[in-house]
């Protein structure tokens, strides 16, 4: 199994350490913010916002029982967010550049380990890229399940799931390329810093400058094809005949009295 290109850098892990509290802190926040503050279940959602991405990923993959669960550092981290937020809540809310950042931090680091892993364990590249997106946004989304909310996902109309799915596609790119030759280890990490800058930039980017996927086209005209109707005759079953008759006879009568007129 070739090995994961970040996870041999230090700095990157420490990194990904921040995120996964600033990420904790988050999960931490909505769950205050939903009112929901006990210490419980600030942590409970500051461990599924930071893990449960990384949680479905390996499930998918196999590879049990999860990081989520049996990696010490991960869980103590996640729980260390949570008292964090107990006690600091008011003043985390404050930093929300701060906070913008390392969520992009956080976002482009878990789309490129996430895919690398996939791809580590001989996934195809479209698969290595949904379970990269789902490493990246699936905690997000289950956080906001529990708490009731429409998910960030949907919610925010900044670039969000885009910047994952684009740090995904080149991670798989520049795996390929390594697989063929074309890169050692050391152009791998430098090319794998390079996706993390660019899913930071294209996030951050499109909050400062409120860059929003395009909508549905408001438009007041239908364009449809006129419908057309066969008329079909009038038919009584249930007439008579001496009805019938009588219909004909009253029709006669009316065409003498047209003419006499």
């Amino acid at each position: 199994m070739q090995q994961v290109a970040l996870e041999s850098n230090a700095v990157f892990v420490s990194i990904e350490y921040l995120a996964i509290l600033c990420w904790g802190l988050s999960g931490g926040l909505s769950a205050i913010k939903k009112g929901y503050d006990d210490i419980f279940s600030i942590m409970l959602c500051g461990w599924v916002t930071a893990l449960g991405g990384g949680l479905f990923r390996d499930v998918m993959l196999g590879d049990l029982p999860p990081v989520g669960i049996t990696d010490k550092g991960y869980v103590l981290t996640t729980l260390l967010s949570g008292v964090i937020a107990v006690f600091a809540h008011p003043e985390i809310k404050k930093l929300k550049w701060t906070m913008t950042l390392i969520d992009a931090l956080g976002l482009g680091l878990f789309a490129v380990s996430g895919t690398e892993k996939a791809l580590a364990f001989g996934t195809s590249g479209m698969t290595a890229i949904f379970l990269g997106m789902f490493t990246a946004i699936a905690g997000g989304l289950v956080r906001d399940l529990f708490l009731g909310d429409v998910p960030m996902i949907i919610r925010d109309r900044h670039l969000y799931a885009v910047p994952s799915f684009v740090g995904c596609i080149l991670t798989v790119l520049v795996w390929r390329g390594a697989e063929h030759g074309m890169f050692d280890l050391r152009s791998e990490m430098m090319l794998d810093v390079l996706i993390v800058v660019v899913v930071v930039l294209i996030r951050v980017l499109s909050v400062a400058f409120n860059v929003t996927m395009p909508g549905a086209l408001h438009r007041t005209h239908v364009y449809l094809p006129e419908r057309r109707y066969l008329k079909r005759p009038v038919i009584h079953p249930h007439v008579d005949e001496d009805e019938a008759d009588e219909e004909e006879a009253d029709d006669d009568d009316n065409e003498n009295g047209r003419g006499r007129q």
